[in-house]
């Protein structure tokens, strides 16, 4: 028997939280990391673990002390495990699990994508071992992450990293990176997204 306040806790974690809630979090967060001299990235843990896996023996950009980054693969796991969670124990009492908006809704229908609501907007036939093996599929899976990891290293760190612990620091490269960010995710939402799928 599950106790009430456990089942009202969920309920309450669960509902829709307005957009506002999240900077305050992000910037808390930050404080710490910044108060503790450290920076976060995701994208910094594949450098991590690529170092403790050996390749420092191959690449002199893999010297340097992956040990003390541990905390940030410890950042990522949690993503991981935090997202599962929330998908599996923490879903709005509507069912509703990606809160997308309306008008997101009508692209992707305008698009072709068959859209349930309160669904993640996935096509599953586009991440499925025979789509890699087309033409589009090749292109949209293997070149997609080719050019994030490529632009990921390019630009020194990811969004996350750029975004929010860079420009939290206060460094002019971030908020380089971050435009081009917002600029290549504008050309392909209203560009590239419609000549793919369209």
């Amino acid at each position: 028997m599950v106790p009430e306040f456990l089942i009202e806790l969920r309920d309450f974690i669960s509902q829709p939280w307005p957009w506002w809630v999240g900077g305050p979090m992000i910037v808390l967060v930050m404080f710490i990391l910044l108060y503790f001299g450290k920076e976060f990235g995701i994208s910094a843990n594949f450098r991590v673990m690529c170092a403790a896996d050996g390749a420092d023996e191959l690449a002199d950009f893999f010297k340097f002390d992956w040990q003390s980054q541990g905390w940030n693969l410890l950042v990522a796991l949690g993503a991981m495990f935090g997202g599962y969670l929330a998908a599996h124990y923490f879903v709005s009492p509507d069912g509703n699990v990606a809160h997308v908006s309306q008008a997101t809704i009508e692209s992707l229908n305008a698009l072709g994508f068959d859209y349930e609501y309160g669904k993640v907007p996935l096509v599953l036939e586009y991440y499925d071992w025979p789509y890699l093996f087309t033409l589009k599929g090749l292109l949209i899976i293997v070149g997609g992450g080719f050019l994030v990891g490529f632009g990921a290293r390019y630009a020194g760190g990811c969004t996350s990293g750029h975004a929010i612990s860079g420009m939290s620091a206060l460094q002019l490269g971030s908020l380089y990176a971050v435009i081009g960010f917002f600029a290549g995710g504008l050309f392909m939402t209203y560009v590239l997204f419609p000549l793919i799928f369209g």
